[in-house]
């Protein structure tokens, strides 16, 4: 390196620094930054066909396997996968109580009990009327302790039919009764939350047609009262009933301790008019009876086919992150679709991050969903038919896997809420049996706490309304939590 002479102020660093610095760039262009997401699913021996997925513990090792398209993925220690058996596409919870997570179809309307050491068998349904469905959730809708079953009713396009959804409620786990069976709208997605925080899941549909979405208010007992408009989630644009909702995801995206809801839309915009887009509701709280503000799409630009979305916070910012599917490859007019991820910058403003993070150019699909697979602390994702491993590691965060009795509240904690307070921000996550349409990220529950270092406070709300805290918690860690409310 040529010697400078020192000027006044030092400034020889300086010309040094910047010669170096001129070096480099001549030598050639700076190094690319790595993606945040690897395509690891040859690599991992996953087969995965392009339908909906479920992320699930099925055998208690501690590793979440995967369920996809007909299939049951044991994972191997977060290195591998073996297919196991053989379910038709599931959503999944502990119907009976006895410690391992059963699967129900959806697509099939049948439910697999889990015998244990990944073997599963069917389970007799009180006799259900003709139906097509395209997804289902698992929730304690009376508050006995038991998961019942809400499962949509779609539709047969060509004979003009709108098909029943039906609500199977479960007699304390042995059997399970025919509750509702009734036409509707044409529902796409199925998904849960207890959203006014009254210790019961309330159920929110996503209609397709242009019909309006539908939340299902629940007085804790399963009696369900439609309530969409009351709460200002139909999801729609002015002159339209309704949007052609396909999938729904909750979450608490700016980080208010509140559970907000991001509703996707399919939108035609063409000579049949500027048909409603994808839009955020904000929960805006008790002081204003849990009512929902439409945001708009907040960011999400527009294609025509997007599809369904699932929820994660992929770079352990805090924030919660989209990932939103489309179904057309080409859609009208020769415009070209792919799924995009959608990161959270916060205060509901979400930015296109696909090709920066990897995931990029996906063929068409409604398979969306989260898992940390190899318990390393990042989100990984499943789409298109590709599993997608997480590479951003350097941030904090924690997993929290809750367990019920089994008593008063279900061994799978379905419908249970964490919420942790650093500052003013409080981050919540429920557990949730079913999200987008058809698909279900992982039970436990994983948080992504930025640059925080120190152990965190655990406010726990179950499904009983009872409530429990966890103190001292420290990150970078999957920890297990028992059912246990203060008196």
């Amino acid at each position: 390196m040529i010697r400078l002479p020192l000027l006044p102020g030092g400034c020889r660093r300086h010309f040094v620094l910047e010669a170096a610095l001129l070096a480099t760039l001549l030598a050639g262009p700076l190094p690319a930054q790595t993606p945040a997401f690897k395509d690891v699913t040859a690599a991992t021996g996953l087969k995965s066909p392009n339908g909906a997925a479920c992320w699930v513990d099925l055998d208690n090792d501690g590793w979440v396997d995967l369920c996809t398209t007909g299939g049951v993925w044991k994972n191997e220690q977060g290195k591998t996968f073996k297919r196991v058996a053989d379910v038709p596409t599931s959503v999944a919870a502990d119907f009976d109580n006895d410690g391992l997570v059963d699967l129900f179809s959806w697509s099939a309307r049948s439910l697999f009990r889990n015998e244990g050491k990944m073997k599963f068998t069917p389970v007799k349904l009180p006799e259900l009327p003709p139906s097509v469905s395209r997804g289902a959730c698992w929730g304690d809708f009376n508050g006995d302790g038991f998961v019942d079953i809400y499962v949509g009713g779609y539709e047969d396009w060509g004979k003009g039919i709108t098909w029943p959804y039906q609500v199977l409620i479960s007699q304390k786990g042995k059997s399970f009764k025919l509750a509702v069976s009734k036409s509707q709208t044409r529902a796409r997605g199925v998904t849960a939350c207890d959203f006014d925080q009254d210790g019961d899941l309330d159920v929110y549909v996503s209609s397709y047609r242009l019909q309006p979405n539908l939340l299902w208010l629940n007085d804790g007992k399963a009696a369900f009262t439609e309530s969409a408009k009351k709460f200002g989630v139909v999801a729609t644009s002015a002159g339209f009933g309704g949007g052609h909702s396909i999938g729904s995801a909750w979450g608490d995206f700016n980080n208010d301790g509140l559970i907000d809801l991001f509703a996707g839309n399919f939108a035609h915009v063409d000579g049949r008019g500027n048909q409603p887009k994808s839009r955020f509701l904000q929960n805006l709280g008790a002081k204003q009876g849990f009512k929902f503000k439409d945001l708009g799409p907040c960011g999400v630009h527009y294609q025509e086919s997007y599809a369904t979305p699932s929820v994660g916070d992929y770079d352990n910012d805090g924030n919660l992150d989209v990932f939103f599917t489309t179904v057309y490859g080409t859609a009208s007019f020769g415009r070209k679709n792919y799924p995009v991820l959608f990161r959270n910058d916060g205060a509901f403003k979400v930015t296109d991050v696909s090709a920066a993070a990897g995931v990029a150019g996906l063929p068409p699909t409604y398979q969306a969903a989260w898992a940390d697979f190899n318990n390393d602390g990042a989100l990984d994702l499943i789409s298109g038919g590709k599993l997608f491993q997480n590479t951003l590691l350097g941030k904090g965060w924690l997993t929290v896997h809750l367990k019920g009795d089994g008593a008063r509240v279900n061994r799978a904690a379905v419908g249970a809420q964490v919420r942790i307070t650093i500052g003013k921000k409080t981050y919540t996550r429920q557990v949730e049996a079913g999200t987008g349409e058809g698909n279900q990220n992982d039970l436990r529950l994983h948080f992504g706490l930025a640059d925080h270092k120190d152990p965190v406070t655990l406010e726990i709300l179950w499904p009983d309304k009872s409530h429990q805290t966890a103190k001292n918690v420290k990150l970078r860690q999957v920890i297990s939590i028992a059912y246990a409310p203060q008196k």
